[in-house]
């Protein structure tokens, strides 16, 4: 397994997820669940978070063969829903609108769809047509390690940043998720290209 390490695949992989993730710009949305009187658990949403990305990293391909789908024409399609996110970031618009019931704050929204939504889940996969998985699998748990930090101090983080330095952090991270989405797209489109060719 360790054989396939790279130190830079490692990098990007653990980039984009903390871009996709984005624990730094949900910071206001977690004050704001506990200022209503929401109950917010570090550990248990890092926790159950971070079984949902493992669990569907590993049969996410299961279900894509269940649906005939190749993890290229799904990379295609992540990189098209981390563009939308990134415009998100970038523009301060909302495209994905959290339609769920909210009970307990840990689960919703925080687990789904702030930490493991749909954008993580479309990342994984995506990663999964470029980088060894070794390589993403370390990248996930680190980005797990800082959420749990940064759910556990969310006060003090806030603080430290200021409402300004998470404004300008989340447009930069918008930036680079949008550049990383029109990477993963041509990449994966000129796969399917040469595969239809074929």
């Amino acid at each position: 397994m360790f054989y396939a390490f790279n130190f830079q695949q490692l990098v990007s992989a653990f980039i984009v997820l903390f871009a996709v993730i984005d624990i730094i710009g949900s910071i206001p949305i977690i004050i704001n669940l506990k200022e209503k009187g929401k109950e917010v658990n570090a550990l248990k949403a890092t926790l159950i978070s971070f079984a949902l990305l493992i669990g569907f990293f590993y049969a996410g391909d299961m279900l894509l063969k269940l649906f005939h789908v190749d993890i290229e024409s799904f990379a295609v399609a992540g990189a098209l829903v981390i563009f939308l996110m990134s415009l998100e970031m970038i523009l301060d618009i909302e495209i994905f609108k959290n339609q769920g019931p909210i009970k307990e704050a840990t689960l919703v929204p925080l687990v789904f769809p702030l930490l493991a939504g749909a954008g993580a889940f479309t990342t994984l996969l995506s990663l999964r047509a470029e980088y060894a998985s070794v390589n993403i699998i370390i990248a996930l748990v680190l980005n797990m390690a800082w959420v749990y930090f940064v759910v556990s101090m969310t006060g003090r983080v806030e603080r430290f940043l200021g409402k300004g330095g998470i404004y300008i952090i989340r447009k930069f991270f918008g930036i680079i998720l949008l550049a990383i989405s029109v990477r993963l797209f041509m990449a994966n489109i000129t796969l399917l290209v040469e595969a239809l060719q074929k």
